[in-house]
Order: structure tokens, then C-alpha cells, then sequence
């Protein structure tokens, strides 16, 4: 990617009021017309705004004004960034080295199995495979199915272990979250409305043997009375 002047017209109005470049030279280097630059120092032309000094920038050094001024041939280049910032990837197919693509299916076949909330897309992003081969290991349909193996594709150095979490977690998100049936424990917010002894093992056992304690209090106030009704009944007989 070839650098570019940063504000063309911005730069122009600059040189023009504080170089003795031609039109020709400005215009070459800010990517204008002549005209436009002629324009410019005119006062017709970019009214308001304000000039950027491209020495500040970094984009044109002194010996380059000086160069072009003393040579109106010279055409001024703009200065090499020195800080080179990469291009950005076209995102595409992974490329898989050839050493390594007898192991994608062994590959697929752990992310099916480890991870089935993976769509085809994700799986041929993350190894570098196509949609059939992935259908064809799912059915267990592939030509060497017999022998193939589930390997970590991290392990084998198919994929990165920050891109396998990313496309699990972007499968992952839409998915309603299930609860496993055998858990007993309750949320803090559900035990602090129970009573007293409920929700903890040791305060039922306490319960249970308040329970306990309770019925035998309850039975033998009931023995007393019934012990007690024939000797009132015999009193009213003798009355």
C-alpha cells in the first residue's frame, strides 16, 4: 500500500504561503491540479481552510522544500513513514501447510465431537476444510473413518487456542442455558426466604429432630389426658 498525503489541499494552502515552490511542484505533490493550486493562492479557492505544515507530519522534510525550491524541475517525494503500521489480512480460507493436513480430519473429528454447538463455517475457518468433508466425518461417510482419531487442532497446530475459545463462544452465545437436574444447591436470594432449618443438610437434621421431639411432647400430653378421663368419669359415677 503506497503512502498518502495526509489533508492534500490542507498541505497545498501550507506550501503555498510559506514556499517558493511553483504550481507545478505543489500540485505533484499534494495529488491537485495546477489550476486548483493557482486557485488556491488566488484566494478563490479553499477559503477557511487552515494550512498543515507536512514537515510536522513527517511527510516532507526542509531538504526536499529547499531541493524543489532551487529546481523548479524537481518534483518533491513524500517521506517514508517511520512507523509502518501492517495491512490488514484478507480474511479468507486458513491455509494449512501441507505437513499438516493429513491430520485435519483426525482435527474435525475431536471439534464434532468435543464441541457440536460448532456450525460447518466455524470448524472450516478454524482447520481449513471444506463443508463436505465436515458432513462426511459427521456421517461417518470419509474414506478412512476406520482409522481416524479426535485430536486437538490446537495440539496439532491447526488453529490457535484464543480462535477455537472465540468461535465456541460465538456458538455459544445464542444457546439456551441448561441446568443439570442433580444440583440441590439453591442461590443465596432463594435460601434467605426460607425458614429457619431449610435448604442446609444440618439444619433439617436439626428440624427433624425438633419434629420429633415435638410429637413425643404431643403424645404424651395426650396419654396424660387419656389417663386422666376415667378417674373423672369414676368420681361422677360415685357423685
Amino acid at each position: 500500500m503506497a503512502n498518502q498525503l495526509l489533508m492534500p489541499k490542507a498541505t497545498a494552502v501550507w506550501l503555498v504561503d510559506n514556499t517558493a515552490m511553483s504550481f507545478d511542484q505543489i500540485a505533484f505533490f499534494c495529488h491537485l491540479h495546477p489550476l486548483e493550486v493557482r486557485a488556491i493562492a488566488d484566494g478563490e479557492s479553499a477559503q477557511g481552510i487552515k494550512g498543515m505544515d507536512p514537515i510536522t507530519t513527517g511527510q516532507l522534510t526542509r531538504d526536499e522544500i529547499a531541493r524543489a525550491e532551487s529546481d523548479p524541475n524537481y518534483r518533491p517525494k513524500l517521506s517514508e513513514p517511520k512507523v509502518r503500521i501492517p495491512e490488514k489480512k484478507r480474511r479468507g480460507p486458513r491455509y494449512t501447510p501441507l505437513s499438516k493436513r493429513q491430520d485435519r480430519p483426525n482435527a474435525i473429528l475431536w471439534l464434532v465431537r468435543n464441541h457440536p454447538e460448532l456450525k460447518d463455517a466455524q470448524i472450516s475457518r478454524l482447520v481449513g476444510t471444506t463443508k463436505s468433508t465436515i458432513e462426511q466425518i459427521r456421517n461417518r461417510t470419509h474414506w478412512n473413518s476406520a482409522n481416524l482419531q479426535p485430536m486437538d487442532p490446537v495440539t496439532l497446530g491447526l488453529c490457535s487456542q484464543i480462535d477455537l475459545d472465540l468461535e465456541v463462544q460465538r456458538a455459544s452465545r445464542g444457546a439456551p442455558q441448561q441446568q443439570n437436574a442433580d444440583d440441590t444447591l439453591l442461590p443465596a436470594s432463594a435460601t434467605e426466604t426460607l425458614p429457619f432449618g431449610e435448604g442446609v443438610s444440618s439444619a433439617g437434621e436439626e428440624s427433624e429432630s425438633e419434629k420429633e421431639l415435638d410429637a413425643e411432647a404431643v403424645f404424651a400430653k395426650l396419654s396424660s389426658l387419656k389417663s386422666a378421663d376415667p378417674d373423672e368419669d369414676g368420681e361422677d359415677q360415685n357423685r
